[in-house]
């Protein structure tokens, strides 16, 4: 299917708001509504896995060190969250990095988990509480949240019990069509739960589920959701009497390509 950048999908969304002041015939009671959603937001993997990690392809790790690059990201982060608090977001969940040095297309080219690769997102994941500090502040009502992926995946209580096989992907993946995703026409694993991860790089559903859920209710506070957990009485209480759907942002194409 398509891929859809940043900036496009503000764009889309954009479109979206407007549809539904015309629904709901209030700019202001819009404003009320879209103060009540729940974003989810995930930025960088792609800038990293297919940018900056791709030196036969792109300059960007010649031209920019680890910590300059990561800087760069947060630039751009910050006023894509800015553009999106402006179209009337509120609370915003912005999840982190996981060890992208650790995923299958890594192991299988380097035999184990790249720990340098691991220190340069590290970079990018350290800038984002201080973002979200500085949003919290300087934007009027607005609830952000750091959600630390790596922190989560750390922690043996967020690892499903069944999932068993974590150095390789539930399908057979493809090297000419779509570079470490899954092949065209494949049946992918029958035991999917079982698998961390999906193809090269994605985490399997059972995998995102636990991640959601210990980003929800944060069983270590401060660690796995800063500044408080999704579900956290100041966060319920504003939506519990007028609940809307939440949206879900993702950067699907790298900044740099």
């Amino acid at each position: 299917g398509e891929l859809f950048s940043f900036n496009l999908q503000l764009q889309n969304h954009r479109r979206i708001v407007s549809r539904l002041q015309l629904l709901i015939r209030s700019k202001a009671a819009t404003k009320r509504y879209l103060a009540r959603c729940l974003y989810t937001v995930g930025f960088g993997n792609n800038d990293y896995i297919n940018n900056y990690l791709e030196p036969q392809f792109y300059g960007t790790s010649r031209i920019y060190t680890p910590r300059q690059f990561a800087g760069i990201l947060i630039r751009h982060y910050s006023r894509q969250l800015r553009r999106l608090y402006l179209l009337g977001a509120r609370k915003v969940a912005v999840y982190g990095l996981g060890s992208l040095g650790c995923i299958p297309a890594e192991l299988f080219t380097n035999g184990t988990c790249v720990d340098s690769i691991n220190n340069e997102v590290q970079l990018f994941n350290d800038n984002l509480m201080p973002l979200v500090d500085l949003l919290n502040v300087k934007l009027r009502d607005a609830q952000f949240i750091y959600v630390n992926v790596t922190a989560i995946n750390s922690s043996n209580s967020s690892t499903p019990a069944e999932i068993t096989i974590g150095n390789a992907p539930c399908c057979n993946v493809s090297v000419s069509v779509a570079d470490g995703q899954c092949m065209p026409g494949q049946v992918p694993c029958s035991n999917r739960n079982q698998y961390y991860f999906w193809d090269d790089f994605h985490p399997t559903e059972i995998v995102n589920q636990a991640f959601s859920r210990s980003a929800y209710v944060a069983l270590s506070p401060l660690l796995d959701a800063y500044p408080f957990a999704i579900d956290s009485p100041a966060e319920l209480n504003s939506r519990a009497e007028n609940p809307c759907l939440q949206y879900n942002l993702q950067w699907l194409v790298p900044t740099f390509q």
